[in-house]
């Protein structure tokens, strides 16, 4: 398929998009992006807080892609003959010093609801409730070794998030729904 890329280009420009990407996620991919966004916010001059605001945002929601993406697939891998990965898309854009990223990627239906409900309830938190629910929940996790840190990521992206974090959902069919999160810092 051909695009026009001009066209595209001037969308991308007009949205501010600084880095684009739909396909395969998985460890060492997320490796790449962070290495190439940490020089991006370098070359940008940011404080210490915002570019480490702006880095830890993207690795929560690439990762939380990694983790919970229903949509797999295998790759040839030099470690691995026959790599399981997950699919997702993101964006990270920025206008004057101020970063946006968002990520989509299919989930299964049945998580929906306590993605929804627990999204929900970040958004009704201050900054200062945040960081006491963080802490409660380090300490929960702690006590639970079998935890995958569930929860932990969601709360991280709202505490350095400089608004409510803002998501879709929509159904797909077959027991799927597309997860669309969009994150300002």
């Amino acid at each position: 398929m051909k695009v026009d890329i001009f066209q595209y280009s001037k969308m991308l420009a007009k949205n501010h998009i600084n880095i684009i990407y739909n396909g395969p996620l998985w460890a060492e991919k997320l490796e790449i992006f962070a290495d190439i966004l940490q020089r991006q916010l370098d070359s940008d001059e940011l404080s210490l807080n915002v570019s480490q605001s702006v880095f830890s945002v993207f690795i929560e929601q690439i990762n939380n892609m990694i983790l919970y993406s229903a949509e797999k697939e295998y790759i040839d891998h030099p470690d691995n003959e026959h790599l399981e990965v997950s699919r997702g898309t993101f964006i990270l854009g920025a206008q004057d010093k101020t970063y946006y990223i968002q990520s989509g990627n299919v989930i299964k239906n049945s998580h929906v609801d306590m993605l929804k409900n627990r999204i929900d309830y970040l958004n009704t938190l201050d900054k200062k409730e945040l960081r006491k629910y963080y802490m409660q929940q380090m300490n929960s996790e702690n006590d639970n070794p079998e935890s995958k840190g569930a929860g932990i990521g969601l709360i991280e992206i709202a505490r350095r998030a400089t608004s409510r974090i803002d998501y879709e959902i929509t159904p797909l069919g077959g027991g799927l729904s597309y997860f669309t999160m969009y994150v300002v810092i």
